[in-house]
């Protein structure tokens, strides 16, 4: 049970701040719902425009990729720093990995997801 203990700790801390800030947001929110607090806000000033819709999809894909690159940075940096004392086994393993991602990169270029229109 102690070997747990921080992450108990831990869970429980972020679970609190998280129930804080819901419990402040229902006690501190706006009450009455005005036409002037619906409105869209930004940098302190009305809005020049309507909006003009939904993204495009060219939006969901870039931030797909950059999750799936960004994980791979993850995967890639411990095994950088432990390289010599993993051996060659690590090695193929990691090489298979930078392949799938290299081959998921071709697709995405070959597909077009990274231009815009």
């Amino acid at each position: 049970m102690r070997q747990y203990l921080a992450l108990i700790l831990t869970a429980g801390f972020g679970l609190a701040v998280a129930a804080g800030m819901i419990v402040l947001s229902v006690l501190f929110g706006p009450k009455k719902k005005t036409p002037v607090k619906q409105e869209p806000f930004e940098c302190g000033m009305p809005p020049a425009m309507e909006p003009r819709g939904a993204a495009r999809v060219n939006f969901y894909l870039v931030a797909i990729l950059f999750v799936m690159f960004d994980i791979e940075i993850v995967f890639l940096y411990p095994w950088a720093v432990s390289f010599r004392q993993l051996g060659p086994g690590a090695f193929c393993a990691m090489a298979a990995f930078l392949a799938v991602l290299f081959a998921g990169l071709i697709y995405a270029v070959k597909k077009r997801a990274l231009e815009w229109d």
